[in-house]
C-alpha cells in the first residue's frame, strides 16, 4: 500500500479560500464529489472528531479523519492555505497543510488506520512542510508522495 494510490488531482486544492476550521472542512469535503447531503453529514462527524480534540499535529499539518457511511471506499483529499489558518493545533501554530481521510465504518481492506499512519509519517519527515509550500501543481504533489516512498 502506497500513499499515491489514495489520492487523485481532483480531489487535490493548493489554495484553499477558507479562512476557518469550519470553513476548511466544508471545503475539504467538496474535493470528494459528494452530494449535498453526504457532504453535510461528513461535516458533522468531522466536526465531532475535531471538538474531541484538534488533528492538527504541528509542523504546520492537519489530518482530519474520521469514519462515516456517506463513503463505501477510503477517501482523501489534500489542501493547502498559503496564509495558513488557526486550526487549534498541538503546537498552536497556523495550520498550512490539511489531509482528509474519510472511511466507511466498516472496511474490509482495513486501510484506515495505516493511511492516517502513513500521512503522519510524511508529516514527520523534516523536508515535507518546505516541500509542501513549494508544489505549483497536483501532480508535483504526487510526484512528491511518490519521491518519499510511502
Amino acid at each position: 500500500m502506497r500513499l499515491r494510490e489514495f489520492f487523485s488531482p481532483e480531489a487535490i486544492k493548493l489554495n484553499l479560500e477558507s479562512t476557518t476550521k469550519d470553513e476548511v472542512l466544508n471545503e475539504l469535503t467538496g474535493l470528494l464529489g459528494l452530494d449535498e447531503k453526504s457532504r453535510s453529514t461528513l461535516l458533522k462527524m468531522l466536526k465531532r472528531r475535531e471538538n474531541l480534540g484538534s488533528t492538527g499535529i504541528g509542523r504546520g499539518i492537519a489530518i482530519p479523519h474520521c469514519r462515516s457511511l456517506v463513503v463505501n471506499r477510503l477517501r482523501v483529499a489534500f489542501g493547502r492555505k498559503p496564509e495558513g489558518i488557526d486550526f487549534k493545533a498541538i503546537d498552536d501554530k497556523p495550520v498550512y497543510y490539511f489531509f482528509l481521510i474519510v472511511a466507511p465504518p466498516l472496511e474490509v481492506s482495513n486501510q484506515y488506520l495505516p493511511v492516517l499512519g502513513r500521512i503522519a509519517q510524511f508529516a514527520k519527515e523534516p523536508d515535507v512542510p518546505e516541500r509542501l509550500a513549494k508544489i505549483k501543481t497536483p501532480e508535483e504533489f504526487l510526484q512528491l508522495l511518490e519521491e518519499k516512498n510511502l
